[in-house]
């Protein structure tokens, strides 16, 4: 936390006004349903981003990441996308967001401080971004609700960027508590809390470093049609979170899809699979359940992988291990451990939740892993953090 004080003051020779620290993230479950109006549970991480902030006497914008020893430039009157501005394009999507919706700023100095680059994931690409108009925020005390706040995010996200917008994104970075996860609502656009209480467990996020290749366009099945098809099959459910579900009866479910293709239809089933699993784990968290909780997050791995194609050998390679850590038990019924592919892309990243006497076998398979395919592996033991806020020096 000290450090970007200091480089900030190295590279500008003056220190920052504040500084905040935006967590890191990944789903649980839930991360490819949202355009239905559907579930998201995620978990903000200890993989921080800090971004420290000071007022320059122009309309100047100065950008530093220090990993990288990258600088990068601009000016509140010209802000558009680069493509050799690459990270900091999301910062200055932050400033846009700010001034197409009525804000007057002023020149700054921006540095960026974090371990984890972009390209790893684990919302780190979204911990700038959030980071940067948290930041702004402060400094120039605007008048800016967090309700506004999230309308700059968004505006920079479509609007400057051209990208999606998830809310389930922007709330794990925003409001996330130490000690919990965070489930949002796309619905409502309202989020929830979860306390996360084993204390026996250890998360770990990996990067199995296994390069990223589209095996399909995610977007082809965002379409209009199969949206209001997920819509036809939902039912009013006032006993269940959130106050509906989707369609129980295979029956009903075949004949509604019948009209699609068998791989549109498939892919269409593990969202609906995907939501009641979401409602299932949530449930088995406040209940204490940690085996419950398991087999939702273990079965949507397999749904993933057997139904909306998004798997890799190297990623299933390691959750079998992760499975195997306790070879008596039937973990199939009732599981000590378990894990999902996350992140970016197609492949690549996993979580994996373990008990405490696991660890050195996990991290020794990780090494096996390496012998086997060739990648070298990159693991962070996280827990569930604070979203941002601002720390000083």
């Amino acid at each position: 936390m000290k450090k970007i004080f200091e480089i900030h003051e190295k590279i500008y020779g003056e220190p920052p006004k504040l500084a905040v620290e935006t967590p890191g993230r990944f789903h649980l479950l839930g991360e490819h349903s949202w355009f239905c109006k559907d579930k998201t549970l995620s978990m903000a991480v200890n993989l921080p981003v800090y971004i420290s902030v000071s007022l320059r006497d122009d309309s100047a914008v100065h950008f530093y990441f220090h990993q990288l020893n990258e600088e990068k430039k601009t000016s509140l009157s010209s802000l558009r996308v680069k493509k050799e501005d690459r990270w900091a394009n999301n910062m200055k999507a932050m400033l846009y967001g700010f001034t197409s919706g009525g804000y007057e700023l002023k020149g700054m100095n921006f540095t960026v401080y974090t371990e984890i680059l972009p390209s790893a994931g684990f919302g780190i690409t979204t911990a700038i971004k959030v980071g940067t108009a948290f930041a702004i925020r402060q400094l120039l005390k605007l008048n800016c609700s967090d309700v506004q706040l999230l309308q700059v995010i968004e505006r920079g996200n479509k609007l400057f960027l051209h990208t999606g917008n998830y809310i389930a994104d922007n709330f794990a970075a925003l409001y996330s508590k130490p000690g919990n996860l965070i489930l949002t609502d796309h619905a409502a656009g309202t989020y929830d809390f979860i306390p996360f209480d084993f204390k026996d467990k250890k998360i770990f996020l990996t990067d199995a470093k296994v390069p990223r290749i589209d095996i399909w366009d995610e977007e082809s099945i965002r379409e209009p049609e199969n949206v209001l098809l997920l819509g036809d099959l939902r039912e009013r459910k006032n006993t269940v979170y959130g106050g509906w579900r989707y369609e129980q009866s295979a029956t009903e479910i075949n004949e509604t899809l019948s009209i699609i293709s068998e791989d549109t239809k498939k892919k269409l089933l593990y969202i609906i699979k995907e939501h009641q699993l979401v409602i299932d784990s949530r449930d088995a968290v406040i209940n204490g359940k940690f085996g419950t909780f398991a087999r939702c997050i273990n079965q949507s791995h397999e749904n993933l992988r057997e139904l909306y194609n998004l798997s890799c050998p190297e990623i299933d390679w390691i959750l079998k291990r992760v499975n195997e850590l306790e070879p008596e038990l039937e973990y199939i019924h009732d599981p000590v451990t378990c894990g999902r592919i996350t992140g970016k892309g197609f492949g690549r990243c996993l979580f994996a939740i373990i008990r405490k006497e696991d660890i050195e076998t996990y991290k020794s398979k990780l090494e096996e892993y390496e012998r086997i395919f060739g990648f070298t592996p990159e693991t962070f033991e996280v827990k569930p953090a604070k979203g941002a806020h601002v720390i000083r020096s």
